[in-house]
Parts: C-alpha cells; structure tokens; sequence
C-alpha cells in the first residue's frame, strides 16, 4: 500500500498485477469496467459521491486472471500501465485495458475497505 501524493491521507492505492489469459486470438482479463466522464455517475454503485466520474470495478470472473491478481468489485482504477485514468471515458478505458500487445496489465487501484482500515487505525 502506498499514498497518492498531494491526495487526502485516506486516498490509498493498491498495485495490482494482471497478467492477461489467452484464448485463441483473445486476451481475457477477467473483469468488467463501469463509469467514464461520459457516463451518468449518479448509476454508479461503488461511489458515494454523485459526481465522481471514476472508472470502477463492476464485476471480477471468479478463477480469472484479475480475481487470481486481487481485483475486486468496487475497485477505483486510477492508472493503467502508467496511463492515468481518472479523466477518461468509458471507451477510452475499455480501450486501454485491452490492448492486444500487451500481456500483463499494471493497475492502480483505491479500494474503499483500505482507506476504512486506514480511516480506523488513525482514530
């Protein structure tokens, strides 16, 4: 776990590694996306606050390589492969996530239940 600086001390992030499964001519990750600021943020579940436009984490394939990684539902994702994602689209997420020339995927992650045992460990 580390900080993101210039972010709240609650904000943690989490590493996380995928490496994709190949299936003939398909590279499978294992997990679907949600959110965009192209999206309504007031459908997203996973956020408290209405206007956040975050790329979240909507469903994780049980055995899969991203529930093999350490992916789960709920999951901000805030770079992917050094590639910010805080601003982007849907699409453009979607996008980055499944590039074909790329094997392993590098994420960067918030996950609500570490900024709680953060939160928790600090009062």
């Amino acid at each position: 776990m580390s900080y993101i600086p210039g972010q709240p001390v609650t904000a943690v992030v989490q590493r996380i590694e995928i490496h994709k499964l190949r299936q003939g001519d398909n590279l499978i990750l294992g997990f679907s996306i949600g959110g965009g600021i192209d999206q309504d943020p007031g459908q997203n579940p996973f956020s408290e606050d209405k206007t956040d436009k975050g790329i979240y984490v909507t469903r994780v394939t049980k055995g899969g390589p991203a529930d093999v990684a350490g992916l789960m539902i709920g999951d901000k994702i805030m770079q992917v492969n050094g590639w910010d994602m805080t601003m982007v689209t849907h699409d453009q997420a979607r996008k980055r996530l499944t590039k074909k020339n790329e094997d392993v995927v590098r994420l960067l992650v918030t996950r609500k239940s570490l900024e709680e045992a953060v939160r928790n460990s600090m009062m």
